[in-house]
């Protein structure tokens, strides 16, 4: 994972103010306040670890919402799908009507996919 999508922190310091507020919350009188307190020593801002503790909910299925893993997923079937979309693109434009009828088909095989899993990932059930 290169540093522009890791993002400012490393991973092993997210997961360890994670679990450092899910561990310590009640031993404040709110969440938020384990969360302001937690944060302010581990310098960031109360608000990316206060997201970051609700995504971890969400990936430990303690709340519901879209998991990393299904998020990762949706991302590489929209990529996919975009690259097939240019190969169709690219063989309309040279006249190759073999090869756009593969590539049709490959766009609506990947439109599908991310489309089941983009409404797997939102249905509540």
């Amino acid at each position: 994972m290169t540093r522009r999508q890791q993002g400012k922190y490393p991973n092993e310091v997210r997961r360890r103010t994670v679990r450092l507020v899910l561990e310590h919350r009640d031993e404040y009188a709110s969440e938020w306040a384990a969360i302001t307190s937690i944060a302010a020593k581990s310098g960031m801002t109360a608000e990316t670890l206060r997201k970051w503790v609700r995504q971890a909910e969400v990936d430990e299925g303690r709340r519901p919402g879209v998991t990393s893993e299904e998020s990762v997923r949706v991302r590489e079937l929209q990529r996919e799908n975009r690259e097939l979309r240019r190969a169709n693109e690219m063989a309309i434009s040279t006249g190759g009507r073999n090869e756009l009828c593969e590539f049709l088909q490959w766009c609506h095989i990947a439109e599908c996919l991310a489309r089941a899993t983009v409404e797997a990932a939102l249905d509540p059930a």
